[in-house]
């Protein structure tokens, strides 16, 4: 499993951008939405933080996402877009 160790990390920190920038947020804006401190939320972001499930868990609540939203990679639409039914991906 070399070169595994970190992905998801990586993946989380990716969506929770992808999903801040969608919102138009400042990481300062993001983190204080989130109640956690700036350089903490970039480090999440640049996926050097080892969060717990319960963290991740806390984080998707209050963006009202599915914690397995932020676990998927890649991420190739935003996260707050629901899917309409009857399309197919390409």
């Amino acid at each position: 499993m070399e070169g595994v160790i970190g992905d998801l990390q990586t993946t989380i920190g990716h969506n929770l951008r992808r999903h801040r920038e969608t919102l138009g947020l400042s990481q300062e804006q993001f983190a204080e939405l989130l109640g956690v401190h700036r350089t903490y939320m970039g480090a999440v972001e640049r996926g050097e933080r080892n969060m717990t499930l319960q963290t991740v868990e806390r984080l998707a609540e209050q963006l009202h996402l599915d914690a397995l939203s932020l676990m998927e990679a890649p991420l190739t639409r935003p996260v707050h877009t629901p899917r309409r039914a009857g399309r197919r991906s390409a």
